[in-house]
Parts: C-alpha cells; structure tokens; sequence
C-alpha cells in the first residue's frame, strides 16, 4: 500500500478558475431563501419560458420516441431533416435561402452554440466585441478560448443599440468577432435592416466575425415582426445566427438550437461538436421538425400573450408613478431604478420587502446599471401584483 505523506490536492486548470461568476445561480439562491421562509415570492428575475411547449409537438416527440432508428446513435451533425426545417422556417418567415447540408450547424441550445463560436475563433489573446450591458454567457465563451472582451456600450439615447463609429480604429483593428443580440436581452430593444447594414459593413472592413444572438427572433410587439441579420446583403459572407426553439416554441428544456449562415464557421462548429457529441437524441430532432414545419399559430399566440402581459405591466407601474420605455421585443423589460438605489440594492430590497424578483442590470455589464430586467413571465395579474407590491413601498412618484 502506497503511504500517504501529504494531502491531495486537486489543481484546476486555469480556464477553470479565470470563468466569469454564474450570476443567475446567485439570484435564484436568493429567491429560493426567501420562498423557504414560506413568503408567496413572484419571481421575475430569470429567463424561463412559464408556458408548456405546444401539445403538437409533445405528441411528435411521443410518437418519435419508440423508433429504433432513433434508438442508435444519431448522424454527428444532426438529421437532415431537421436542418431543412430550419431552413424552411427561414424561407418562410425572412426570405432568407439556406443550405440546409452546409450552412446548418444543428446546437445542443442556442447557449452552446453562443460559447463554441468563441472557442472556434479566439485564441488566446484575441479580442471580441460585447454588448454592455449583454447575455452574461457571451463572456463565457471568450473566457474559455482565453480572449479579451471589449465592451460596446449599449445607451437609451441610441437605443440600445451599439455605436460603431465610438468603437477605435485600434480596437476594431484587433477584433476578431463581436456579438449582437436582437430583439435585445436584456433591454427588450429591436434592430432594423439600417442598423444590420452598419454591422455588415463594419465587419467586413475590419475583419470581424458577427455572431447574431436571434433567441426571440420570433417575439417582437405592436405588430413589428423582428428582423433576422441574414436578410442583410452580405451577411452570410461575415457571420452567423443563433436560432433556437426555447422562446418561440416554449421548449427551453429541450435544448435544440441551430447556428445558420457562413460555410465556414458553420463547418467549424460541426468539427469542435464532433469532438463533444454526437448530436441530439433523434426524437427530439423529429419532434423539432414538426415545431418548424407544422402550424404556427401558436407562436402568433404567444407573441400576442407576451404583448398582453407589457401592456397590463405597464399600466400598473403607471399607477405607482414608475416610467420606463416599453420593449418593443423579447419578453423582458428594462426598468430604470428609483433614486437612492443602485440596481442591486434595489433588487435587494424589493425581494426582502415584497418579495418580488427581479434581475439587477448591473449582472449584465457595467452600463447595465440602474436598471433592473424583469421577465413576462407570469399570468397578467401576477405581473400586476408585484407592481402593486412594489408600489406600496412608495419609492417611484
């Protein structure tokens, strides 16, 4: 027997311990202590979709299920059927011409996809582009490929979008990819074809990869359908899109997600999830082809759904006096903060006084303070309850 002289110690290796802190898993930490001490908290702070996945789609998975053919391993890069859904769905619903067996990269959820794109791109060292405020997993990604981010502040007086002309020649020199994300998390703002223009052009002046987040491509309000980066000419020659089925099909627990557009940087997707996976399970592959290609009237409802939720929000936050710009997309709002708060002690103090969750904007980069981020992701008067709630504590007005 070997004689132990010293303790064991496990020694991570260093992308490990250099990860940006999961942000959310603190807020629902919070949440769920103040749920344990029995409190009725409303919890508006997270991104999880509160409705079930249509019952058309459950019924395809179960009928999919007991195929032997899906039973086996799965071609690597994903059924071909399931990527000339996508490609259907793009046609359809933007014009926009896929090739299904070369410019679809088929994602274990768009959140994979979101971090791969970094590690397939970056070396160490290399700069990319990032919204502040922005999705907290995009820093992830070029945390694990070992890049520097360089922030593109994200204003209300431009409208949440970024300003390519503020961005240094140097810094656009060095960049090697930048995201954009639109309808907007965590700002709830949408992008046009103009702003989209810009982005290609700045890209292929310098250089830069685009990796478009378009998760709530399909939610966008007062009759506006969102706009897809791939309608723009020439975008297909300088990034990608990140489609997945979370939002608009409300199957965030089924994890299907798609990367569309450039050849190249589809390919390289396929190559470094060769070396993870080995694709999807196949009958949730035929059940995702049938949310594409079958109706799509529950889509249309949600949307509507969502829209209807904005609008009782904000006539109750009218009655407490708290005014803010309404989203023109996505299911999240961005609400300034009272003064005297930050945006975490305010997150703070309606949690432990109204026991109302909300999501401080200061998680989501540096000019995401004062505001918080707060989810339609409750029934229209359990939205206006914790407004009301809030309202008692007379902080707006």
């Amino acid at each position: 027997m070997m004689e132990r002289t010293q303790a064991f110690h496990i020694r991570p290796a260093s992308r490990m311990t250099g990860l940006p802190a999961q942000f959310f898993a603190a807020l629902v930490q919070k949440a769920n202590a103040q749920a344990a001490k029995g409190r009725d908290v409303i919890n508006l702070g997270q991104g999880n979709p509160d409705r079930p996945t249509p019952p058309h789609i459950v019924a395809a998975l179960q009928e999919a299920a007991p195929n032997p053919l899906y039973h086996k391993y799965p071609p690597f890069s994903g059924f071909s059927f399931l990527k000339e859904a996508v490609a259907q769905r793009y046609k359809e619903d933007y014009g926009v011409e896929l090739d299904p067996a070369t410019e679809v990269a088929v994602l274990f959820g768009g959140k994979t996809g979101l971090v791969e794109i970094s590690q397939c791109l970056l070396d160490p060292g290399d700069v990319c582009l990032v919204p502040d405020p922005g999705y907290p997993d995009y820093w992830s990604g070029v945390a694990l490929a070992g890049g520097v981010m360089e922030y593109m502040p994200l204003k209300e007086s431009n409208g949440f979008l970024p300003d390519y002309g503020a961005i240094s020649a140097e810094t656009a020199n060095k960049a090697k990819l930048m995201f954009i994300n639109y309808p907007n998390n965590p700002t709830g703002a949408t992008a046009g074809p103009d702003f989209y223009a810009q982005t290609v052009n700045f890209a292929a002046k310098n250089g830069i990869v685009v990796a478009s987040d378009f998760a709530y491509g399909a939610i966008g309000f007062d009759g506006n359908a969102p706009v897809s980066f791939l309608q723009t000419p020439g975008a297909k020659e300088v990034g990608v899109e990140f489609y997945t089925l979370s939002k608009t099909y409300n199957m965030a627990g089924w994890r299907v997600g798609f990367a569309l557009g450039n050849k190249e940087i589809v390919s390289l997707i396929n190559l470094i999830q060769d070396h993870y996976y080995c694709s999807l399970f196949g009958g949730i592959q035929a059940a995702a082809a049938v949310a594409l290609t079958g109706p799509q009237q529950c889509v249309t409802e949600l949307t509507a759904a969502y829209e209807s939720r904005r609008n009782a929000l904000f006539a109750a936050m009218n009655e407490i006096g708290w005014e803010s710009q309404k989203p023109s997309g996505s299911f999240f709002c961005w609400l300034p903060v009272p003064k005297g708060h930050t945006s975490a002690s305010f997150a703070d103090y309606v949690l432990e006084h109204a026991d109302v969750v909300v999501a401080p904007g200061i998680g989501f980069g540096t000019h995401g303070e004062g505001y918080v981020r707060l989810g339609l992701l409750a029934s229209e008067e359990r939205l206006q309850e914790a407004i009301h709630r809030i309202g008692k504590l007379h902080l707006f007005g």
